[in-house]
């Protein structure tokens, strides 16, 4: 490990953890796909790379002696196969080869890890535009999101991980002489201390969000320490396969096993996860991804688990300043990569007897059709409804929408229909929305991913934050957004939703939404209610990834 390396990032480093420490406005890695940024070929050679691997082996791993070929990936523009093939291998073999590495890594000094992750991140700067499309044609996320979540933004995140880690290992000091006055003579101890990672990990990711929702977990472990195992969802491998060859290059540049980073890729009619997750030798787990799964992940004995999992979000919606400014907000929350992100709000609690709009009371019925004309307004935009909703990955997704009238309700919009102009192809949805009777618990007690909106007609505004903190407390919650104009039921809605577990993002209107979590600021997740176990990235998430081990003797003269 050079030496140079670890002077060279050293500063990133320490900016990374005063940026953790302050919580304002901190990223590394700026998310305007700009050519005076990125370079003016940047975006054009980011698209001939992706196209390169269509139709192609994954070759940039250095990873040996695969038992087969696989790959499953569509796009979910062109709704046809990406014919990328991975190496495949047995889960002992992968599990030993961790091993092996990880009484390597484990020997290198947390600065040094530190050193060499972000070296690892300075050169995925490179790769942002072949991973944006990758993305995009693995998740259904259009350009832009595609180019910041898994690109800028998820390297924010491994950056505030690798920097939490770094923290942590060096909060205390590596050796003290310890002395104890007994009187006439003291008594003195020479005590050194180590942080000793637990062992081989595994990091499970999803298919909406393959980069954002893996790094944390992976660079989380790999800063600790502890030899790491990605295992992406099938039909999103791409963008993640390129960071982990990336990571794997920076090691063996620097003299270590580039197993302690290995993509672990499912056979075609062979699902793999549980058999790792399952592995004696796989001490930790992070997960993102469907409740069921991510159970039966949190319950396996002998495992520390980190998860993400599906949550019900709520709008609470009391009293407002300018209303249309409000629903173009809450639209746009809605349409956002289609209704596919773990943040995105689903559940909208309006009282039967209306908002205060200023100094004048809003019926509860207009509130409802102006939410519903501002959804239309935004989809039939066609400058900006595709560059918005994207595309919808997954098939199943389409079809709970299109089924959705199972919900008791009143439907509003129901017409999914829409047509991307650059992909005819494409497999895409509109927002749907129904109204539901605050009676019918059943209806909006489970998250309905995708384009779904529900509107929750309540006795007042009391009665809205009472269910919204139960679907929270009772079924999870990554996000809730409230609009009030008035100081006590903020406060209110505040002390309720935090009981909860929740965050909530209060009178949000213009360029910023209740789906968003900026890196180094936001806690993502809060690990308090059934969404999750774990938050990106507070000091718990890396604290239980390593143990502190003592040593003393004493001293001699």
């Amino acid at each position: 490990m050079s030496l140079n390396l670890t002077q060279k990032h050293q500063n990133i480093i320490d900016t990374a953890v005063k940026a953790l420490h302050e919580r304002t406005f901190f990223s590394h890695y700026p998310e305007n796909p700009t050519p005076e940024i990125y370079g003016e070929t940047a975006d054009k050679d980011g698209r001939e790379k992706y196209k390169n691997y269509l139709n192609n082996n994954f070759n940039e791993l250095l990873q040996e002696n695969p038992v087969k070929w696989v790959g499953q990936e569509e796009s979910p523009y062109e709704q046809q196969p990406l014919g990328i093939k991975y190496p495949y291998f047995e889960v002992d073999t992968l599990v030993s080869r961790a091993e092996e590495a990880y009484h390597q890594w484990r020997k290198v000094k947390p600065s040094y890890r530190a050193a060499i992750l972000v070296e690892s991140l300075e050169r995925l700067r490179n790769r942002f535009f072949d991973i944006a499309y990758a993305t995009m044609h693995t998740t259904g996320q259009a350009y832009m999101m595609s180019f910041q979540a898994s690109g800028p933004h998820a390297a924010d995140r491994a950056l505030e991980a690798i920097a939490s880690g770094y923290e942590e290992q060096t909060r205390f000091p590596e050796a003290t002489e310890w002395e104890k006055p007994m009187g006439k003579y003291n008594l003195k101890l020479s005590k050194t201390w180590k942080a000793v990672p637990k062992g081989v990990a595994l990091v499970i990711g999803c298919s909406t969000f393959p980069t954002w929702n893996t790094v944390p977990g992976m660079y989380a472990s790999l800063v600790t320490g502890n030899p790491v195992i990605i295992k992406p969802h099938p039909k999103a491998v791409l963008p993640i396969a390129i960071v982990v060859a990336e990571v794997q290059k920076v090691l063996a540049e620097n003299g270590l096993n580039p197993n302690i980073c290995q993509l672990a890729v499912d056979a075609e009619d062979h699902l793999i996860t549980k058999e790792l997750a399952e592995h004696p030798s796989i001490k930790l787990i992070d997960y993102t991804g469907g409740t069921e799964f991510g159970n039966y992940v949190e319950s396996l004995k002998g495992k520390t688990v980190f998860t993400e999992k599906t949550g019900v979000n709520s709008i609470i919606i009391d009293s407002v300043d300018d209303l249309d400014k409000v629903v173009q907000n809450l639209a746009f929350s809605v349409s956002l990569y289609s209704g596919q992100m773990c943040t995105a709000p689903q559940n909208f609690f309006i009282p039967e007897g209306g908002i205060k709009v200023g100094g004048e009371t809003v019926p509860y019925q207009e509130v409802v059709q102006k939410l519903a004309d501002a959804v239309s307004g935004l989809v039939n935009n066609p400058k900006a409804a595709p560059h918005i909703l994207g595309a919808i990955q997954n098939p199943a997704t389409l079809e709970r929408v299109k089924e959705a009238s199972s919900v008791k309700g009143k439907p509003v919009l129901t017409t999914c229909d829409f047509t991307n102009p650059m992909f005819a192809n494409a497999r895409t949805c509109t927002p749907v929305i129904y109204e539901v009777d605050a009676t019918e618990k059943e209806s909006y007690s489970r998250e309905l991913f995708g384009p779904v909106m529900l509107i929750i007609k309540t006795k007042d505004t009391n009665q809205s934050v009472e269910l919204a903190k139960e679907m929270a407390m009772n079924y999870g919650a990554i996000s809730c957004g409230a609009y009030t104009t008035d100081p006590v039921v903020k406060e209110h809605i505040m002390d309720e939703m935090s009981l909860a577990g929740t965050p909530v993002s209060f009178n949000l209107t213009g360029g910023i939404y209740v789906n968003q979590n900026a890196s180094f600021s936001d806690f993502h997740v809060t690990g308090g209610n059934p969404a999750g176990n774990a938050s990106f990235t507070n000091p718990e998430f890396v604290i239980k990834r390593f143990t502190w081990v003592g040593f003393r003797e004493p001293v001699v003269g």
